[in-house]
Parts: C-alpha cells; sequence; structure tokens
C-alpha cells in the first residue's frame, strides 16, 4: 500500500486469544528524478503501533527500513496494526510517497529446516509431528473464536429481531388508538352539529 510522509495508516486484524503474529515489512521512498520507488530508503524509519480490542498497546516500537515485529495477542477481536514513518522534515516539504511491501503471519510458527536436516530421520519426523500437533491447536483455537463470534453475532440478531417485533406492536396499538380518537371526535363533531 502507499501512504504519505507524514500520514499514519492502520489496518485491522481479527485475531484469536493466545495467538502469534508475526509482520515483516518494506518501505520504498517515490524517487522524483526516476519516477519509480527506490529499492530502499536509508535513514528512513517505522513506528509500528498495535493496539488491543480493549485499547490497550500491545506493542510500539521505531523500526529501521524494513523489519519484522510480532506480537502475542491476550484477547480475540479486532487488533489494530499502525504504521507511520519517523520523517522529521516539515508537512509541505514531505510530499512524498512511501510504499510499503507488508505480510503478516496470524498464528504460524515455521519449521527451522537447517536444525531438521542436521538430525536423523527419526528426530526429523519428530519435529515435524510436532509442529503438525502444534498447526492443530492453533487451528482448534481458530474454530473456537469463530464460534464464539457466531454466537455473539446470533445474539445480537435476535435480540434486534425482537426489539423490530415489539416497535411494531406499539406502532400498530398508536395507530388503532389514533384511528379510534378520531372516528370519537368526528362522532362528536356532527353530534354538536346535529347532522346525524
Amino acid at each position: 500500500f502507499h501512504i504519505g510522509e507524514r500520514e499514519e495508516k492502520c489496518i485491522i486484524e481479527d485475531i484469536p486469544s493466545d495467538t502469534l503474529v508475526v509482520g515483516n515489512y518494506k518501505v520504498q521512498r517515490w524517487d522524483i528524478h526516476k519516477h519509480d520507488f527506490l529499492e530502499s530508503a536509508p535513514g528512513l524509519g517505522m513506528f509500528v503501533t498495535v493496539t488491543s480490542p480493549s485499547g490497550e498497546v500491545l506493542l510500539s516500537k521505531l523500526y529501521g527500513p524494513q523489519g519484522t515485529f510480532s506480537f502475542t495477542s491476550y484477547l480475540s477481536g479486532e487488533h489494530i496494526i499502525c504504521f507511520q514513518s519517523n520523517s522529521t522534515r516539515f508537512a509541505v516539504i514531505a510530499g512524498s510517497k512511501l510504499r510499503i511491501h507488508l505480510d503478516i503471519r496470524v498464528g504460524e510458527h515455521f519449521l527451522d529446516e537447517s536444525a531438521i536436516q542436521t538430525k536423523d530421520k527419526v528426530n526429523e519426523v519428530n519435529v515435524r509431528l510436532e509442529h503438525l500437533i502444534e498447526q492443530i491447536h492453533h487451528v482448534t483455537k481458530e474454530q473456537d473464536y469463530e464460534r464464539e463470534r457466531e454466537e455473539k453475532f446470533r445474539k445480537t440478531s435476535e435480540e434486534t429481531n425482537s426489539n423490530i417485533l415489539w416497535w411494531a406492536i406499539v406502532q400498530t396499538l398508536i395507530l388503532i388508538s389514533v384511528g379510534i380518537w378520531q372516528i370519537k371526535s368526528l362522532r362528536d363533531f356532527f353530534i354538536s352539529k346535529k347532522l346525524v
């Protein structure tokens, strides 16, 4: 994505609780002379801020023009990940565009291939089995989180439907009351004018 040099850009990630999140990014600055983005942006860094659903700041750190950040979610829900360059230029001068390449991995644990190659076949199978078990735990955790969200959504939908029903009943009662009052008022008017 592209941002201005002094602009802040935030991304919302829906993450289950107790989940490791790893993000890799790379910043490129627009070169006016070449009319292209430079491969690297020396001297330019990024402030990375991560906020939990409760508003608690989980991570707030300055990184270089490319780097890796990681955090563990303690609550399930929408986590806000914000990026802002550390540019010290004035807002008038800092009109340069930045391109940010971002890769966010949620709950993934990668195998260390070099460690596997040095061990014998039994240990390799053991390490791969542990990795699979870890992935199964992560998938189970994701499913539990989705069930929790679905239950919350269903409860909200049922409450909304109940409120709509009561609102329709109240509207009907008001309409009937106004109709009865109009009929009574017209009847009294015609009787007082001796038209009936």
